[in-house]
């Protein structure tokens, strides 16, 4: 395993990735976290891992960056290793990636769309274990209430991504649009 840590508009932000028989995959994008240092993260995280990277990882460090610019990037869901998660949270993460720029879902709605009725609470659970933030937009996921709610970055920072997308707030701290996917 290897990481790379990219300096972004919202501090640093680290990809782990492996060379596999595909090409190089990535394992994990741990965004900024103030109660910990990136690096100090990432080797808890993976106890065998070796500052590297490749074209591949510096192509995507470079898309993850222009993203938190505000760009408009549509990331690979093959650059990821859904397989090493459960099937319920690979169902939810390909949901969640099917989320468009600039709208947004409950995670209520997603439930629903994978069959799962009473399913936000596992939606949210599955979502909060994303190991693939920016790249699988979880951001994009809020409350029923419209609240943003949690991100493992923080409030903040989900909704500054939000923001970028130009999804507006109410003084309230509620989502304001129209444009709900599912």
């Amino acid at each position: 395993m290897y990481y790379i840590l990219i300096p972004s508009a919202f501090s640093l932000f680290a990809v782990v990735w492996q060379e596999t028989i595909d090409g190089p995959k990535v394992y994990r994008i741990f965004l900024s976290d103030k109660r910990k240092p990136l690096e100090k993260l990432v080797h808890s995280n993976f106890a065998d891992v070796s500052f590297r990277s490749c074209s591949f990882i510096k192509v995507l460090g470079e898309q993850i960056n222009k993203f938190l610019e505000g760009e408009s990037i549509i990331f690979k869901l093959e650059a990821v290793a859904l397989e090493e998660c459960s099937e319920f949270q690979r169902k939810v993460l390909s949901a969640c990636f099917d989320i468009p720029r600039g709208w947004i879902s409950t995670y209520g709605r997603i439930a629903e769309s994978l069959g799962i009725a009473g399913g936000a609470r596992a939606v949210g659970s599955a979502l909060s274990h994303n190991s693939f933030p920016i790249v699988i937009p979880c951001h994009r996921v809020v409350r029923s209430d419209g609240h943003s709610g949690g991100f493992m970055s923080g409030p903040e920072m989900k909704r500054s991504l939000l923001e970028l997308e130009k999804i507006r707030f109410a003084k309230n701290g509620k989502v304001l649009t129209d444009r709900i996917y599912y």
